[in-house]
Parts: structure tokens; C-alpha cells; sequence
């Protein structure tokens, strides 16, 4: 007769595994809530899991996620809002985001003197001279308020030795006849 073979105890789970399905969970919770960054966050530790299955599913509910914040993004209550964001990006570095941005307010009013300030800004970071003057002169002409501004804008830095942005800057003051 044959001893019947000792019960083999099952092998403790891996804790890879463990930690990719609490991932996981805290990321449907958070999607759930609508705390899109959070699930955004976590789902993306699952991709890096051992667990393939999961991380297909955790796709699935990432491109949710990216969709949604893609949205809120581009949702503004206001042009003001919407120029504050691009100045967000312009400080953070992100340049050619901050100019489409400054280009669909445009789109949406033309005369949002503040837009063309800001481009005036970027085209001067980027060292387009010719641009800069463009837009900020557009932004003089729209609003007197931008001149003075200017004047102080360490931003402007890289046309302080331009000529023509100083005329832009500092017009001279037309003689009164008679005087």
C-alpha cells in the first residue's frame, strides 16, 4: 500500500501580483470618483505588473482616464481661464502647447489683447524677433495697458537691445505746433 503523499501547502502568492491587483482596485475606485489623475497613477503601475490579463484590462480603463483629462483640459469657462492654463505650460516649459493654446483664443476673439501679449512673449523666448514685434505691437494697439507692461516684463528680455522694440516701446511724443 502507498502512503498516501503529504498535502503540499499552496505557495505563497507573489507579492508583485498582489500589489498589480490592489493597483487595480485603487484605480477602478478612483475612475469611479472621477479622480482621474489618481486612477491614471495607479492603473499605470499595473502595466508594469507580471499579470498580462491585467494589464489589458487597466488599458482599457487608462484610456478612459487619458480621455477624461484630455477634456478637462481643454473645457475653459473663460478666455481668462484658458490664458492662464497656456501661461501654466509657457512656465512650465512647454512652449509649442502654449502657443496653440494663445492661437485658439485668437480663434475665439481676436482681439484678446492679452493673447497677443502672450505670443509676443513666446515668439521673444524663442528668439523670433520679427513675431514678437508682430504680436506685440497687435497687443499695444489693442490695449495701451501692454506698453507699460512691457516696460517691466523681464520675459522681454532678449529684445531689450532691439531699436525697433524700443520705439515700440517708447514712442516718441509728437511736437504740438506752436510750442
Amino acid at each position: 500500500m502507498q502512503k498516501p503523499s503529504p498535502s503540499k501547502a499552496a505557495p505563497p502568492p507573489d507579492p508583485k501580483y498582489t500589489q498589480a491587483v490592489q493597483n487595480y482596485e485603487g484605480g477602478l475606485k478612483a475612475l469611479q470618483e472621477r479622480k482621474f489623475d489618481k486612477a491614471k497613477g495607479l492603473l499605470e503601475k499595473v502595466l508594469a505588473g507580471p499579470s498580462r490579463e491585467l494589464a489589458d484590462r487597466a488599458r482599457v480603463h487608462l484610456n478612459t482616464c487619458n480621455q477624461q483629462l484630455s477634456q478637462a483640459a481643454t473645457s475653459f469657462k473663460s478666455l481668462g481661464e484658458h490664458y492662464d492654463y497656456a501661461v501654466s505650460l509657457m512656465n512650465a516649459g512647454k512652449h509649442d502647447e502654449a502657443r496653440g493654446h494663445m492661437e485658439k483664443i485668437l480663434k475665439q476673439n481676436s482681439r484678446a489683447d492679452f493673447a497677443h501679449y502672450g505670443l509676443a512673449l513666446l515668439d521673444c523666448i524663442s528668439n523670433r524677433s520679427e513675431d514678437c514685434l508682430r504680436n506685440l505691437n497687435e497687443a499695444i494697439k489693442l490695449n495701451g495697458a501692454n506698453r507699460y507692461q512691457a516696460r517691466n516684463d523681464p520675459d522681454f528680455k532678449n529684445m531689450a537691445d532691439d531699436p525697433r522694440f524700443t520705439e515700440l516701446l517708447y514712442p516718441e511724443v509728437p511736437h504740438e505746433p506752436g510750442r
